[in-house]
């Protein structure tokens, strides 16, 4: 008598449940893409003259600088000492890093990657709503939902199985 192995148990799926992983994941590699363009941004600009890199791209963009909330950007930008621009940076590098990781991982259906965005889109949230409290933005509203229904989601889906 030929002994077969028992069946898998197949995972809970419910249709939609991995289309849902991989958006969360492009969502993911679409933070990590952005934040290294960033920090090239803010590597590029630590030897340079910052006020007059401003001043080539307000003249490009043809941006009024009088402008009441351009100006008030630009005297921001224009106090960063090189310093805050080296860990800003790093930061960024960093959080593109984490945010790479987490999307690869959700894309190839890494369990692993699941436990490990949980954890770290969790951990960054008291982060979110500490902001969100300081000063309230509509599009720091909508990113601490978003990473809350990600988080809500991960959660349901882990527990499932």
């Amino acid at each position: 008598m030929s002994r077969h192995p028992a069946p898998r148990r197949a995972a809970a799926k419910r249709p939609g449940s991995t289309s849902v992983l991989t958006l969360i994941g492009l969502f993911k590699l679409c933070k990590a893409l952005l934040l290294i363009v960033a920090g090239i941004g803010a590597a590029r600009l630590l030897h340079r003259d910052i006020a007059g890199t401003l001043q080539h791209w307000t003249q490009l963009l043809r941006v009024d600088q009088d402008n009441r909330y351009i100006h008030s950007l630009l005297v921001k930008i224009l106090r960063v000492s090189p310093r805050q621009l080296r860990a800003l940076s790093i930061g960024t590098f960093v959080y593109a890093g984490l945010f790479a990781t987490e999307g690869v991982g959700l894309l190839l259906r890494k369990r692993w990657a699941e436990y490990f965005t949980i954890i770290t889109t969790g951990a960054l949230m008291p982060l979110e709503i500490f902001e969100l409290a300081h000063r309230f933005t509509v599009t720091r509203l909508v990113v601490l939902l978003v990473n809350a229904l990600i988080v809500w989601y991960l959660i349901r889906r882990v527990r499932s199985r």
